[in-house]
């Protein structure tokens, strides 16, 4: 038996990268998955990917619009009959500058990407979490939610410090009514999101790409990149029945990034 059997997951971003490797891990502990993406065609590649028959499915959704984010857990909740798991995979920046010439419009959707989509996420999966007084959510922050370590994107660390204040008053609300919530803040992962938008931030920054990636490896004790399947390990953790004594939380995966 896997520690999530019967257990029903809503996963954002859960097509590509640590939303990914994490929808793998619940479906391979027993858990039924949900993934959300704006893509119709990698929602389908993740589907044949995970191999999961009918204990996965897809929703097509953009997490900037709170409309869909709610259609997303309710389409669990729909299918499998509760939710029982959320996983805050959404996030990241565009429009990538110093803080001068940084856009209002890039600004405040880097905020609406990272933290408000993790808000309307977890209010409509309270709905569902609160009646049988058990819930795990886990919001995937970042060691930018913890410092600020890398130039032109002050915007992203902004939305992963309010995601990680969020994890905190979550927790604080709701511990009584059997609800864990905790974020995993990862260190250096070349996702596919990273490949996309890293060249495009080192520009922003006047460094190659290379350069980029390296500076992230060498802030780290082992001088390596972390893994998805890293983040997931913690995920299924906090997730699972030993998950229950850990909330309000930011657990870091960062290869000891940072001291705290």
């Amino acid at each position: 038996m896997g520690s999530l059997d019967g257990k029903v997951a809503v996963i954002t971003a859960g097509s590509t990268g640590i939303g990914f490797a994490i929808a793998k891990a619940f479906v391979d502990e027993g858990a039924s998955v949900v993934i959300g993406n704006r893509s119709e065609e990698k929602g389908a590649h993740a589907l044949e990917r995970l191999n999961a028959g009918d204990r996965a499915a897809f929703k097509a959704t953009d997490v900037l619009h709170a409309d869909q984010v709610d259609a997303l857990v309710d389409f669990a909740a729909e299918k499998y009959g509760t939710v029982d798991i959320l996983v805050n995979a959404a996030g990241g920046s565009d429009g990538w500058a110093m803080i001068d010439s940084l856009s209002n419009e890039a600004w405040q959707k880097a905020f609406d990407w990272n933290c408000a989509s993790a808000f309307w996420a977890t209010k409509r999966a309270l709905k569902y979490m609160l009646p049988q007084q058990y819930g795990r959510i886990i919001n995937i922050s970042s060691i930018e939610g913890k410092h600020a370590s890398k130039m032109a994107v002050s915007h992203y660390i902004m939305g992963k410090h309010a995601m990680n204040g969020l994890t905190k008053a979550t927790a604080a609300e709701y511990a009584l009514q059997g609800i864990r919530c905790n974020a995993i803040c990862p260190g250096p992962i070349e996702t596919e999101l990273m490949q996309e938008a890293g060249a495009q931030v080192a520009e922003a920054a006047g460094i190659t790409y290379e350069q980029f990636l390296d500076e992230f490896a060498q802030d780290t004790m082992t001088k390596e990149l972390n893994t998805v399947e890293q983040v997931a390990g913690m995920a299924l953790l906090l997730a699972g029945p030993l998950g229950n004594g850990m909330t309000g939380t930011l657990y870091n995966v960062d290869a000891g990034t940072v001291p705290y």
